[in-house]
């Protein structure tokens, strides 16, 4: 008998894992999924919208689809076509349009994620949940006047060692970003994140968000 007669991933098994089988799978289209050196279950994929994670459906043919991004994460969809879903990753990581997306895929549903993004999660949370936190409470009045400001608040906040970290985009953990430190009352430094060479610079409180703005924001010079 077949060892795979009972098996409905007898592709995905015959080449050791769901990782491998994606590889190969992507490999055959001339797609480049950008797998982890590292396998794992479920199979982790980075993008600039998030990062998907693939695994499949016990004793039935299904591979499922999900996109996570800070504390959050939505069903993108499911489909027993292995191609399919090589074809729909690869156009996600190219940065295809959501509405394209699911012209193309029939077995995407993107809506739950859009409505979200454009309600400006996980930020919106995000500034909520530090501002809400007493843990944080000794950051709450730079999380408060970088907060008032419209640009400013648009970035994703998160806090390490009591210096606040701004990135422009939740969903790429590589945007553009800056940390914010405050070590005495009105004292503020400021290091660019990413930046080679960058080191932590003392900005006059009255310049604060114009210069972070600028880190943020403003294309860099030619």
């Amino acid at each position: 008998m077949n060892v795979h007669e009972n098996d409905p991933y007898p592709d995905v098994s015959a080449l050791g894992g769901l990782d491998p089988a994606l590889r190969r799978e992507a490999e055959s289209r001339g797609l480049d999924l950008g797998l982890s050196p590292w396998p794992g279950d479920p199979v982790v994929i980075d993008t600039r919208r998030g990062y998907l994670t693939v695994d499949t459906e016990p004793g039935r043919r299904l591979f499922r689809l999900r996109v996570h991004i800070p504390a959050a994460g939505w069903d993108l969809g499911a489909t027993d076509d292995l191609g399919a879903l090589v074809e729909a990753v690869a156009a996600w990581r190219q940065g295809v349009p959501h509405g394209e997306l699911e012209a193309r895929f029939d077995f995407l549903d993107l809506d739950a994620f859009t409505r979200a993004r454009e309600a400006g999660e996980p930020t919106v949370s995000q500034w909520a949940d530090l501002l809400a936190t007493d843990f944080h409470r000794a950051e709450w009045p730079l999380l408060r006047r970088l907060h008032a400001d419209e640009a400013l608040r648009n970035a994703y906040p998160t806090i390490s060692h009591h210096a606040v970290r701004l990135r422009v985009d939740p969903m790429y953990y590589m945007s553009r970003q800056v940390l914010v430190h405050e070590p005495d009352d009105g004292r503020y430094k400021v290091l660019r994140v990413g930046v080679p060479g960058a080191e932590w610079t003392e900005v006059p409180s009255g310049a604060l968000t114009a210069h972070l703005r600028a880190a943020l924001y403003d294309a860099p010079s030619s």
